[in-house]
């Protein structure tokens, strides 16, 4: 049987971005792609199962928390800031050479602004509009206390506000909204264009490493219920939640340890003409006291599939299926003697969280109404639908000090011998799919990287730089990404 030389398990974003490079990089290769579901880009990546906020850190204050001592630092969100740019440089790359359609189909302008009130919330605005002010890649933020301000920048947060309300907002107009769904498709239908095989509705159900280092994928094809194998020589697991249980099969030491901590989420989300026009941004708020980081409030302007809506929410809850079309077993079959100890000490870590999840799941209409008012004084339940979005899995893993620690991002987990690797966790995931999957790349192929490094540079100019210490090379990337891309710089 011939050998497939790269297989990417799951038809997300992930593995749409790592086929698109290697494709790129080494046309030669063969690729072939395995999708459980009917069609690519319907669980993480699906444009209804994710906020579509294009993470810069540009609003999101959970990438800048205020320390014990009152201080506030840029470093984490200027680092994924940068890791964003390394995205659009990639995407305006591919726009430039036709692998994408016109930009508008899949990223569109969207200002990015934070909202807080109370004097102490206010107060730490402030500290984080200080910090960011002078960053390179934050140029153009906006602060500002005074209702009537924000009240021009997007009237529904003022209206009819209580008079005498301590608020306070930043806006950046550079900000994006992604429809990573269309975005997945896009790249997975040129691949097709390309030769490579995408399959649907083709679950891996096993994986084993032959003596010769390559591996032996077991599938089934879930219409017909058709069982096959092939043999690839690396493998990489982008299956989501999906991806733990896989990459726990294929026995490598690496994943010892890791856990999963399902969250799910719920969003309001309105059509109302009314409502739409009178919003148009990404406007992120701080977390309630135990909330997890991706369930911080936000009130998204939406543009899928052309057509214009707003989001609220995320309401966070608890299931223990590991992606919304998978099985309630996913959690308790996901627990290993090298692991229960991490997850065992997670829970004794956070009783906050659990309580807090616990809430969210049996909130009341006018528990989740009370929410979105915090936001719009205005806002009549009637005009809002209540819709599941994706769940997320949080990584759970050992730590030398506390036993086990819930971490909130991702990590891409790599065998020794570099021919497996799969990805585990969360936000800012898709935003960052790029330098992800570079720094893969990276580690997986390190005879081939040197000969491929012109051309990844090529694609993206700043690989390997820090466009934060330059403020002229910041400038020019971010002004040259908008022009390819139709956005505000």
């Amino acid at each position: 049987m011939a050998k497939i030389d790269v297989v990417l398990i799951g038809g997300g974003i992930m593995s749409a971005t790592l086929g698109t490079l290697i494709k790129q990089l080494q046309p030669d290769w063969t690729v072939e792609v395995y999708e459980r579901l009917g069609e690519v880009a319907q669980e993480s990546s699906n444009p209804w199962n994710n906020a579509g906020t294009g993470h810069a850190a540009l609003c999101e204050l959970n990438y800048m928390p205020e320390a014990k001592d009152g201080t506030v630092t840029a470093e984490k969100a200027v680092a994924i800031n940068e890791q964003f740019q390394i995205s659009r440089q990639l995407w305006a790359h591919l726009v430039e050479t036709g692998v994408l359609p016109a930009p508008t189909n899949f990223i569109n302008s969207t200002p990015h602004m934070t909202f807080v009130h109370g004097k102490s919330s206010v107060e730490y605005l402030r500290k984080r509009f200080a910090a960011l002010k002078g960053e390179p890649l934050f140029q153009g933020m906006e602060y500002s206390e005074d209702p009537a301000v924000i009240g021009t920048w997007t009237p529904l947060l003022t209206h009819k506000r209580p008079r005498g309300h301590k608020i306070a907002a930043t806006r950046i107009e550079s900000g994006t909204d992604v429809d990573f769904g269309a975005l997945t498709r896009y790249l997975f239908d040129n691949l097709a264009d390309q030769g490579v095989g995408v399959h649907v509705n083709q679950q891996v159900t096993g994986l084993k490493q032959l003596t010769d280092g390559t591996w032996k994928l077991h599938l089934r094809r879930l219409v017909g219920n058709y069982p096959s194998t092939v043999h690839a020589r690396f493998v990489f697991v982008g299956a989501g939640g999906g991806a733990l249980a896989l990459l726990q099969q294929s026995g490598i030491p690496e994943i010892k340890g890791f856990g999963g901590f399902p969250i799910s989420g719920q969003f309001l989300r309105t059509t109302n003409p009314k409502l739409v026009a009178q919003h148009h941004a990404k406007v992120y708020g701080k977390a309630a006291k135990g909330a997890p980081p991706m369930s911080v409030p936000h009130l998204d302007t939406r543009v899928v599939e052309g057509e214009t809506s707003l989001l609220f929410g995320p309401y966070a809850g608890f299931t223990p299926k590991f992606l919304k079309s998978s099985s309630w077993l996913d959690l308790p079959f996901s627990i290993r003697l090298h692991n229960i100890g991490p997850m065992l000490a997670v829970a004794a870590h956070n009783f906050g969280l659990m309580k807090y999840l616990i809430g969210e799941v049996f909130a009341s209409k006018k528990t989740k109404l009370k929410a979105l008012q915090e936001f719009i004084p205005t806002a009549k339940i009637e005009d809002w639908e209540l819709i599941t979005a994706g769940q997320r899995v949080q990584v759970m893993k050992k730590d030398p000090e506390q036993g086990g620690v819930l971490q909130f991002g991702t990590e891409v987990i790599t065998s020794d011998d570099g021919t497996i690797a799969g990805l585990l966790g969360a936000s800012p995931g898709a935003s960052t799919a790029a330098p992800i999957m570079v720094d893969l790349i990276k580690r997986c192929f390190p005879e081939q990287y040197p000969a491929w490094e012109p051309k990844l540079r090529e694609m993206i100019p700043s690989l390997g730089t820090k466009l934060s210490d330059d403020p002229a090379a910041a400038a020019a990337s971010l002004a040259a990404t908008a022009a390819v891309l139709h956005l505000t710089a």
